[in-house]
């Protein structure tokens, strides 16, 4: 099937499912969309059972379709912008301490806490898997997903600077978690034998130090281009080529990416759109973007729900999933507790912060991309059956219950 046909099949199945999902369930659009692609998966499952060769062509479609690929080389640097160019400079300053604790600590330690209780478990179950493999895994599960937390937590009612922490972290983490990733698959690709300390730390210096500063020029540049003129077609073209070709630089210049793309949307969005851009301009950028962040949320989370259909699952892998929530969510809690604890005496946090910071911590597609992307060799359908469990009860159970549970914490 030509990639035409595909991407047809994709948006026009999104736009029923958002329909839907907009006139009858009501739900948070991330939350629907991927409730009913699950619903969509399973019952498509069970008439593949029956009728295999009927169904064969969907599954097909699914299957063929690179997910990590069309994640993280298309949709990630879109939504990462669409997501940042609407950040409060001012307020994210303002956290700027616990967002660094949080994206940055906070991801190493839940890394090592996660590997650490994940290896123990695979032992607890009789299968072998290296410590190694153990930390990669938690390296791609760790991160709060931007994609997920920035959609739900706009409807979920929580206070300006707690919303801001949890938001900022989230940007900001997952291009930390990206470079703590790809650290520990060259370490089990080359041997820790054959790698040294100073090679693993320039590596994680120019990856987040150069995307971050990489970010920053490119946002620089786009401010002048935009100031230099006034007619808002361009200038919504011109952050559509910052953002495509931007994020194609940086695969260049081996820097990350997503960071850059966070950084570049919070200059134009805040520095650009005050001082660079008509009034009417500054409209059609935040339409544009916000129909970009929804189309590509609503994409993104039919895919996870569809995925269900090509990722192999056994009675095993789900009770080790199931233990594995529990682990990830005692891993999140500690990470955030941590922090937020020797913060306290400089930070101004909400009474009932590291509940709330723990629990709104969602891990979305960024993690299944990341898991779908490890070879065979390293665990491969483990992983992403584990991931995918995850997930699915991150985005429905945490993502439906965090402005419930706030509510509840603050006796609203």
């Amino acid at each position: 099937m030509q990639s035409y046909h595909i991407l047809t099949f994709i948006i026009c199945l999104a736009a029923a499912f958002a329909y839907i999902n907009f006139r009858y369930i009501k739900w948070e659009p991330t939350i629907g969309i991927m409730v009913l692609s699950l619903g969509a998966s399973l019952i498509l499952a069970a008439f593949n059972s029956f009728f295999p060769q009927k169904s064969a062509t969907v599954i097909h479609v699914i299957a063929s379709i690179d997910f990590h690929d069309l994640l993280m080389n298309g949709m990630l640097g879109f939504l990462l912008f669409a997501g940042s160019i609407h950040i409060n400079a001012i307020n994210l300053r303002k956290e700027r301490l616990p967002v660094i604790a949080l994206s940055t600590v906070g991801i190493f330690i839940s890394t090592f806490l996660i590997g650490t209780l994940l290896f123990y478990l695979f032992a607890a179950f009789h299968i072998a898997v290296g410590y190694i493999y153990c930390l990669l895994f938690a390296a791609l599960i760790s991160p709060t997903d931007p994609i997920a937390v920035l959609a739900i937590l706009k409807r979920a009612g929580l206070p300006v600077s707690l919303e801001t922490k949890i938001a900022g972290e989230s940007l900001f983490n997952d291009g930390v978690a990206v470079v703590i990733f790809l650290t520990i698959m060259e370490v089990a690709q080359t041997g820790i034998d054959k790698l040294s300390v100073p090679d693993i730390s320039v590596l994680f210096i120019r990856e987040t130090g150069g995307g971050l500063l990489f970010g920053l020029l490119l946002g620089r540049l786009g401010y002048y281009i935009l100031r230099s003129i006034d007619k808002y077609e361009i200038e919504v073209m011109i952050t559509v080529a910052i953002v495509m070709g931007g994020y194609l630089v940086a695969n260049v210049l081996h820097v990350s990416g997503p960071l850059a793309m966070v950084v570049a949307g919070i200059v134009i969005g805040n520095k650009a759109r005050k001082l660079a851009v008509s009034n009417v301009t500054k409209d059609y950028l935040d339409k544009f973007w916000e129909l970009v962040d929804e189309m590509l949320n609503a994409i993104l989370f039919m895919l996870i729900g569809f995925e269900m259909l090509v990722i192999k699952v056994d009675g095993q892998i789900i009770i080790i999933s199931l233990i594995a929530i529990v682990i990830t969510l005692f891993a999140r809690w500690v990470s955030v507790a941590i922090p937020v604890t020797f913060l306290r005496r400089k930070v101004r946090f909400a009474k009932n912060a590291i509940p709330i910071l723990t629990w709104g911590g969602l891990r979305g597609g960024l993690s299944v991309a990341l898991a779908l992307s490890l070879p065979a060799e390293m665990f491969r359908d483990q992983f992403v059956a584990i991931t995918y469990i995850i997930v699915v009860f991150s985005i429905i159970v945490q993502g439906l219950t965090v402005g419930k549970l706030y509510r509840k914490l603050e006796g609203k």
